[in-house]
């Protein structure tokens, strides 16, 4: 049976070192979104806690019972609101542990299902910044089913396959960064799975990459303005004929081709012109 369609939202929110004003800037854009008609909002990576290297200079220094109360703020407003939020931040760990490099994700009824970890951290963020996190993260909402990725997780081509094998349909990729090949690969994926990708950048590093909704074709469905806060709002429809190939064709094809068994009856061939490999 076929989910009822879903709409996405791509945050682009600034990102402060005022963990207040972060916290104020994630609802506001929780308002526009609900408004737009979306069922889930998505922002990016360290939206509420700020980013390490950037905002975060010294883990001592962070409010952590600040970033507490805006998260339980904001679990208030999505309940208030129905909506599904997944929003960025740091996750404060057990001294002398260095916090997780996490996804939230909040319910339409305000609770927090579980929470994403990143997995495959940078350099600096291993040596000298965070712990990294175990597992993949999949969820449901109206049947639909997201998994989450962080930042450079996006050169771990490994992620998205494992992914499509979990039968997920849209992936939320957070990210800090201004690199446009990011959005190249988040293109090259979708299409390569035929899921839907959203992908939530900072508004101050949007200049030259704007977050996005990426449909399972590999073609951009929405994208944020470049340069200001505000949202990119698009429609989960399996059912569209945009889709139809993608979805529907290719997506199981691929999934039979993976396990081989269309292959299988045919890899016993005897044939002297396909053992030589020095003849034309």
């Amino acid at each position: 049976m076929s989910k009822s369609p879903i709409k996405v939202a791509a945050a682009q929110c600034l990102i402060t070192a005022d963990v207040r004003a972060n916290g104020r800037e994630i609802r506001r854009l929780m308002v526009e979104a609900r408004a737009a008609g979306a069922g889930l909002i998505h922002f990016p990576e360290a939206a509420m806690s700020g980013c390490s290297k950037a905002q975060v200079k010294d883990w001592g220094l962070v409010d952590w019972e600040a970033i507490a109360d805006e998260l339980r703020a904001t679990a208030a407003l999505a309940r208030e609101l129905e909506l599904w939020v997944v929003v960025g931040s740091a996750h404060r760990l057990t001294a002398p542990n260095r916090p997780h490099n996490s996804l939230y994700v909040i319910s339409d009824r305000g609770e927090l299902v579980t929470r994403y970890d990143k997995r495959f951290c940078s350099h600096t963020e291993i040596t000298g910044w965070h712990a990294p996190g175990r597992s993949p993260c999949v969820f449901e909402v109206g049947g639909w089913k997201f998994g989450c990725v962080l930042c450079i997780e996006v050169h771990f081509p490994e992620l998205f396959l494992d992914y499509a094998e979990r039968g997920v349909d849209c992936i939320l990729f957070s990210a800090y960064a201004d690199d446009p090949m990011f959005g190249v690969q988040a293109q090259g994926y979708a299409a390569s799975h035929s899921f839907w990708i959203s992908l939530s950048i900072p508004t101050q590093t949007s200049g030259a990459l704007t977050s996005r909704l990426i449909g399972p074709t590999g073609e951009i469905q929405a994208s944020a303005v470049a340069s200001a806060s505000g949202i990119a709002v698009e429609t989960l429809d399996e059912d569209s004929p945009r889709w139809e190939v993608a979805r529907h064709r290719a997506r199981p094809w691929r999934a039979r081709a993976r396990e081989g068994g269309i292959y299988r009856p045919h890899d016993a061939v005897d044939d002297p012109r396909s053992q030589d490999r020095t003849a034309f």
